[in-house]
């Protein structure tokens, strides 16, 4: 079985199916990406990844246990940790601060511990500061530690969040839209930034609307149109696919 196994999956909001039997895989150490027009259900997806949506049909297996219709706290407890369209950072706390929250996810110590400031309290709280500052080194923003998260140019919020995620010590990082409103440099600086992700063990899965960034950095690819999914492969055969090239070039195109 695959690492994460998604096996036709449905979500209905009333009368409106917004994704409909749509089944994929990934590999540990992959980066998939999952496009389509707007509106396709792509982001429905990674909501029902995360628990933020409930699964009304189908099964989401993960490191061989089921979590479709745990709670958001449960899935990040297991794993899988994700990011957003728009950012979403606390601007006026500093970058430290943004990635600590993530690693409070995991937090022994007690809300008494906390009023007292305990020994048990003081020292976890100074392992996690030191797991932050590891983070952020790691992925090239040591040097903005202690600025506020809004001060920063647009591409390096993007990697705070990202940041964030790994700080919750996630195995899988769903990226939703992360070149959106980046330049083309800062969307090259992306893909080597996603790359370096993997080569660290992590395993990605990608939505985003850069067809530069998704076939340059995809190992595979799976194409939603209109909450069904309608193509699979590897960039080379996605760039050529019919069926694909219509649902962009001919679809109808709504909000996602």
């Amino acid at each position: 079985m695959a690492y994460l196994q998604v096996n036709s999956i449905t979500k209905r909001f009333g009368g409106l199916v917004a994704v409909e039997n749509v089944s994929f895989e990934v590999e540990k150490g992959e980066i998939v990406s999952i496009i389509g027009p707007n509106g396709a259900g792509k982001t429905t997806v990674f909501n029902m990844l995360t628990g933020v949506y409930s699964v009304d049909e189908g099964q989401i297996i993960f490191d061989n246990a089921h979590i479709h219709n745990l709670d958001p706290q449960s899935i990040v407890d297991a794993g899988i940790s994700r990011t957003f369209q728009n950012i979403r950072l606390f601007p006026n706390m500093r970058v430290i601060e943004n990635v600590l929250v993530g690693t409070h996810i995991r937090t022994k110590y007690s809300f008494l511990d906390t009023m007292l400031r305990t020994p048990r309290y003081k020292k976890e709280e100074a392992e996690k500061t030191l797991k932050a500052i590891e983070i952020l080194k790691s992925i090239g923003l040591g040097h903005r530690i202690n600025d506020y998260a809004q001060n920063l140019p647009y591409g390096e919020q993007r990697k705070v969040e990202i940041a964030r995620a790994i700080a919750t010590d996630a195995k899988i990082i769903l990226l939703d839209e992360p070149a959106a409103g980046m330049n083309p440099q800062e969307s090259e600086e992306l893909l080597r930034f996603i790359r370096e992700l993997r080569d660290k063990g992590y395993t990605i899965i990608l939505i985003e609307h850069d067809m530069n960034v998704v076939m340059n950095i995809s190992d595979r690819i799976y194409v939603i149109d209109h909450g069904k999914k309608i193509a699979e492969g590897l960039p080379k055969d996605i760039a050529s696919n019919e069926s694909v090239i219509e649902a962009y070039l001919g679809g109808v195109k709504k909000d996602a």
